[in-house]
């Protein structure tokens, strides 16, 4: 597992969690496991107030703009990996000598 962080590390991830950056953005961030980062934010939750949550510092824009970052590539990948299949079925049929779409024009 990820290296151990201190409970001043920990509040810190919690309070960003809370401030609305993602688990798992967080997770990969500080070099955690992803529950590991959810078992902290149940521990800690309730011992932060609304003062302590990080405003839309730079830190947090940064986080947020990378998990931003991330859904845009996770989108472009599965785009990405739909158009390969369709590339390869179309080549898979372009191979057959009596393709069934050329029987239905007749």
């Amino acid at each position: 597992m990820g290296k151990r962080l201190n409970e001043e590390k920990r509040l810190q991830v919690v309070k960003e969690a809370i401030a609305g950056v993602k688990v798992g953005v967080l997770a990969r961030m500080y070099d955690v496991h992803p529950e590991t980062v959810r078992s902290w934010i149940r521990d800690h939750r309730d011992s932060i107030s609304p003062e302590e949550i990080p405003a839309a510092d730079e830190h947090v824009q940064e986080l947020q703009r990378l998990q931003e970052v991330e859904q845009r590539y996770q989108k472009a990948v599965k785009v990405l990996g739909e158009k390969e299949l369709e590339i390869e079925i179309l080549r898979e049929l372009l191979k057959k000598q009596n393709p069934a779409y050329l029987k239905n024009l007749k």
